[in-house]
């Protein structure tokens, strides 16, 4: 049974995880019989966003690990807390969250910086040869951590601005469907649009399907090397 590292950047498409891709997936890791770890990297999120309002909470402050509590039902750890040597695979949902706690991509563009529990946790994944998968917007960190040195193909869907923000990374943006997959199987990394192209829910979780069965498919690609 694959023990799969889900990260978290919030509870809400604007400020945090986008909850229909977080669920979508842990829906399909479960069907697959995979074993999930859900953890977030402590701190402050960029802002709050009111849901309702579309509008940015003045003074409000949020944790980033207390927010993504809520989609886990409380059972959540610490992303420092978590040895990359005991999962097989990380996975990471999309929504705004990604681009403005996991990293700065939201503000800084290609010049974005990531967290760095999350720079540490993923660098350590990938030297011990453990596949990692990002949805939606999320493969923008794949981009800034792994872009220099590796150049992995990544998809974050179709749309022209952010795919070329994502090749001045390093990385190589592959134009995907909304119900498609993109793997890179040289650098152990896949990668789903999700919501960046998803017109209704279906569609994210078609998705999500794909996107879990080719993780766990190079999961048993590396237990095999």
């Amino acid at each position: 049974m694959p023990r799969v590292a889900v990260i978290l950047s919030g509870c809400g498409v604007f400020d945090g995880s986008e909850i229909h891709e977080a669920c979508a997936a842990l829906l399909a890791l479960d069907r697959a019989g995979a074993e999930v770890v859900i953890a977030a990297p402590p701190g402050p999120q960029l802002h709050v966003v009111d849901h309702l309002a579309g509008e940015a909470s003045a003074g409000e402050s949020r944790d980033i690990l207390v927010e993504s509590a809520r989609i886990a039902r409380g059972e959540i750890r610490s992303l420092p807390d978590v040895d990359p040597a005991t999962v097989d695979a990380v996975l990471m949902p999309g929504g705004f969250g990604a681009a403005k706690n996991l990293c700065t991509f939201a503000v800084d563009g290609a010049d974005c910086t990531v967290n760095p529990a999350v720079t540490e946790f993923l660098n350590k994944v990938h030297d011990l040869g453990r596949p990692i998968g990002a949805m939606c917007i999320a493969p923008v960190v794949l981009a800034r951590i792994f872009g220099p040195n590796l150049s992995p193909r990544v998809t974050i869907g179709n749309d022209p601005t952010t795919a070329a923000l994502v090749n001045q990374m390093g990385a190589r943006h592959v134009d995907c469907a909304v119900e498609g997959v993109v793997v890179d199987r040289a650098n152990l990394m896949v990668t789903t649009p999700a919501y960046m192209l998803a017109g209704s829910i279906k569609e994210v979780f078609a998705g999500a399907e794909t996107f879990v069965q080719e993780l766990l498919g190079l999961c048993a690609q590396d237990s095999q090397r």
